[in-house]
């Protein structure tokens, strides 16, 4: 791993960003559709092990022997995930700035950079001083083998990191402090704790507005989890063999045989306007 100290935001920032797979597109880069339930893998499970479909049907908690088309699929061996419409425009984004050496799309406009840019600072310099912890910024760090990336808010000791965020939607910043929920974080969370090797995250939320009400900083600390990290590491993979498809198929040009290509878990059919819509 290494790190790249950069402001976000500022033309490094970008150069180091560009056609790498950040932390805080994780969740977008693993998104899946045709997942099956627990209850449906179970009974899949089931019946390929030898159990007959009722019997099945019963350990699963099936009240009837179940016939959706995901079933029927996985018993027949067909693949039944695929990337969704969202992680094969990120990847397709990604090709085309691994081919070009350039950031593809609308840059962050500059008044949201430069709030976040004033909200982060602020919101470190509290958390400092109520916790009594001292961060270092540490720019991006990088994955030795230049594939993926973490924009850092800040390393903690040796153990740990803070992940800020500040809001403006005041239902999101209602319902963080009713429920504490960070799932919404947690993939770049988990992954921020990989890159880097650290224990934990400090996920803060900084809303100056609730200053006079004593909420102007929450708080909650997130622990390493690998059993998370492992199964998300493990689609990132397949991930990254998506983008490299798409960077093949933009390099050899338009073709029937380039509109579906392996991308390490099943066949995954990239969106090819010309040729697909002709074919339909």
């Amino acid at each position: 791993m290494k790190y790249v100290e950069c402001l976000q935001g500022t033309p490094d920032w970008y150069a180091a960003r560009c056609g790498r797979i950040t932390a805080s597109e994780f969740s977008t880069a693993v998104a899946m559709v045709g997942t099956m339930t627990q209850q449906q893998a179970a009974y899949v499970d089931a019946v390929l092990s030898g159990i007959s479909a009722k019997a099945a049907a019963t350990l699963a908690g099936y009240k009837a022997v179940p016939n959706s088309d995901i079933i029927r699929r996985a018993l027949a061996g067909e693949q039944t995930e695929t990337f969704s419409d969202t992680a094969k425009r990120y990847a397709a984004d990604l090709a085309l700035e691994r081919i070009s050496g350039e950031p593809h799309g609308e840059p962050i406009k500059t008044w949201v950079m430069e709030r976040g840019h004033r909200m982060e600072e602020m919101a470190r310099r509290l958390y400092e001083a109520r916790t009594g912890a001292f961060v270092t910024e540490a720019g991006i760090c990088i994955t030795d083998d230049g594939v993926l990336g973490y924009s850092s808010d800040g390393l903690v000791d040796d153990d740990g990191l803070i992940e800020i965020k500040a809001p403006i939607d005041s239902v999101k910043i209602l319902d963080m402090w009713l429920t504490g929920d960070t799932a919404e974080y947690d993939h770049q969370m988990q992954g921020g704790m990989w890159i880097t090797g650290r224990k934990w995250c400090d996920l803060i939320m900084y809303v100056p507005a609730l200053a006079a009400v004593g909420r102007d900083l929450f708080i909650k600390r997130v622990f390493r989890d690998d059993a998370f990290i492992d199964r998300m590491v493990a689609t990132l993979v397949q991930f990254d063999s998506l983008v490299s498809a798409s960077g093949d198929a933009f390099r050899a040009g338009h073709g029937a045989q380039q509109c579906e290509m392996s991308a390490a878990q099943g066949e995954v059919a990239l969106l090819c306007p010309t040729h697909c819509e002709q074919e339909a």
